[in-house]
């Protein structure tokens, strides 16, 4: 008979967890989604769950010895979470700081044995908690389209519906809009080179 390993976390497991949470309530976008409901009835338990299944990664590859997530992991799965559970299409950016310092966290909890950053966040989180984040949000619908012309003959899809999220903290003014010859909004990446 197999003895059984205790399954009470560490606490430097434990901070991780906290700090994690901490960091995921100071994400503006995701805030912004929970306060809004746009993941339904659960939509604050989700952050909670999103939490635990970046905890999981962490602690799952560190016991089978594997590389530990990175922050292209961590964002990529922020996204798709984001998109999934919430249906948001996260378009400012703001998924990759917030992933560096989930990673970072785990470097300074886990292996450094600091907690001293978990703290900062959690009193940060703690001073926003109530407030309203203040970011431009753009939903594409029916009514509001960012078409030239007025013709509205095309079937709406599903993706119409899904709220978008623009970065507010560019300066200058927005960039116009480039349509192409059929019509069809040009759309370009900040950042990345689309290939």
């Amino acid at each position: 008979m197999a003895t059984s390993i205790s399954s009470v976390p560490s606490e430097a497991l434990v901070n991780f967890a906290r700090g994690t949470i901490a960091t995921l309530k100071l994400w503006s976008a995701l805030k912004i989604a929970i306060d809004s409901g746009w993941g339904g009835p659960e939509s604050t338990p989700k952050r909670q769950w999103l939490a635990s299944v970046i905890v999981d990664a962490f602690e799952e590859a560190e016991n089978k010895k594997e590389p530990l997530p990175d922050a292209i992991y961590i964002e990529e799965m922020l996204l798709q979470i984001l998109s999934d559970e919430f249906d948001v299409v996260l378009e400012d950016g703001s998924a990759q700081p917030i992933a560096e310092k989930i990673v970072e966290l785990w470097q300074e909890v886990m292996y450094e044995g600091s907690s001293e950053n978990v703290f900062k966040l959690e009193n940060m989180a703690t001073k926003l908690q109530g407030k309203k984040v203040n970011v431009e949000e753009k939903v594409n619908s029916d009514d509001e389209c960012d078409w030239d012309d007025d013709d509205d003959d095309e079937e709406g899809s599903s993706e119409a519906e899904v709220p978008a999220l623009l970065n507010t903290h560019q300066g200058g003014e927005r960039e116009q809009s480039e349509v192409d010859e059929d019509g069809f909004t040009v759309v370009k990446g900040r950042g990345r080179t689309n290939h």
